[in-house]
């Protein structure tokens, strides 16, 4: 390997007599140079993208979350919670009810989904933090903190006295309604915080105490319709949720964060694993060029080739010479665009030079695992397309 790698470097660091050959060789490194900054600016920016779009939901949903296997609802005995209490990796747990409901105000009806939460949820959550009028709810009263879609949608303003914000919760029963005033339990409910993470989530939830939430829909104290946990930073996900399962005799379901936003993760992966394959195809373009420069190489070298094939260089090792030379300048030009395309994203991560609004920047995020994939990548396609030209140097070449 040292004498064609010995002979690659001087082919790479000297010019050819022939100038096409030079402008050949010069565009497939900038090609390559581009492709690889390209690439990773891309990659970054989609990271940041990916961050910002999972932030809304990650301050919204817990770290793990148990519902029922089947049914709405299920018990929760003392001793059940005293053994999620005893698993050390669990931080806070929080006990949930979450039903469809009816909201009317000022001759407004919504159907939203009515959160009964306890004293421990803003423990799990970070949902305190979204709101951007008035304050969360007090535990054991009829306060409800309502997303901003539903006030908007029902023109709904906090502290009201004027005007009554009602909530309708059908009652569990069988058989026709043969009186529809009868048919529901109703309460008066006093909004006293507005919350604001996403269209779909302000539009979704209205907040409620738990106890007033199993009124409502006649649970008995120890029925609820889920646990949401926060787990500690060193938490070994996968045993806890095996712990919890055993701890409900496999009555229930955990889910984790990624699982409980199964179809977003999912679509934001597709789509990266797209932009990934359009821009690898750009760089599979690109090193055609870069496989054409090594074949006119060998042809420009055909006489040196031929004297050192007279002085017994084996033909392997001539077409060592020629793979070197491609992965070498593969490796520079891919080693030169991450370098650019660090600096663009750095620069735009600090200095937030690119704006979407006024106050919010493009969001791009600098990764050591984009850095891999596009130095794998580069790396890869072009000893690929170093193979394939160097396979052109062969006995007949010299004949």
């Amino acid at each position: 390997m040292g004498f064609p790698f010995y002979i690659a470097k001087r082919y790479l660091r000297t010019s050819s007599k022939n100038n096409a050959i030079n402008i050949i060789t010069g565009i497939a490194s900038g090609g390559v140079i581009v492709g690889a900054m390209a690439l990773f600016v891309v990659l970054s920016v989609f990271s940041g993208l990916k961050d910002f779009s999972l932030s809304f939901s990650n301050d919204f949903d817990p770290d793990l979350k148990i519902i029922p296997k089947h049914g709405k609802s299920f018990l929760i005995s003392d001793e059940q919670k005293q053994k999620i209490k005893s698993i050390k990796d669990i931080a806070f747990y929080s006990k949930i009810i979450e039903e469809k409901v009816l909201f009317l105000y000022k001759g407004k009806e919504q159907v939203a989904d009515i959160k009964g939460v306890d004293s421990q949820y803003n423990l799990v959550n970070n949902v305190q933090k979204t709101l951007y009028q008035g304050q969360w709810l007090a535990p054991k009263t009829p306060q409800v903190v309502i997303g901003n879609g539903i006030t908007q949608k029902l023109s709904l303003g906090l502290f009201d006295m004027n005007n009554a914000f009602e909530i309708f919760v059908p009652k569990p029963g069988k058989g026709a309604i043969s009186n529809p005033e009868s048919a529901f339990n109703k309460s008066n409910l006093v909004p006293i915080g507005i919350y604001a993470i996403s269209e779909e989530l302000d539009s979704k939830y209205v907040f409620a105490d738990l106890e007033l939430t199993q009124e409502l829909l006649e649970f008995k104290p120890n029925q609820i319709t889920g646990i949401e946990i926060k787990l500690d930073y060193t938490a070994n996900e996968k045993k806890v949720m095996e712990e919890l399962n055993t701890i409900f005799g496999g009555n229930v379901v955990v889910k984790n964060r990624a699982q409980l936003n199964d179809s977003l993760h999912k679509m934001l992966n597709s789509e990266n694993t797209a932009i990934y394959l359009i821009f690898t195809l750009v760089i599979i373009l690109t090193l055609f060029t870069l496989a054409g420069a090594i074949i006119m190489m060998i042809l420009d070298k055909k006489d040196n080739l031929k004297t050192l094939f007279s002085l017994g260089t084996p033909i392997r090792d001539i077409q060592k010479i020629f793979l070197l030379q491609g992965t070498l300048l593969t490796v520079f030009g891919g080693v030169l665009g991450l370098i650019l395309g660090a600096i663009i994203v750095l620069i735009q991560q600090y200095f937030k030079v690119v704006m979407i609004t006024e106050s919010l920047p493009y969001p791009v995020i600098f990764n050591l695992q984009n850095v891999m994939i596009v130095f794998t990548t580069i790396v890869v396609l072009g000893f690929l397309a170093s193979l394939i030209a160097s396979s052109r140097v062969s006995k007949k070449l010299f004949d």
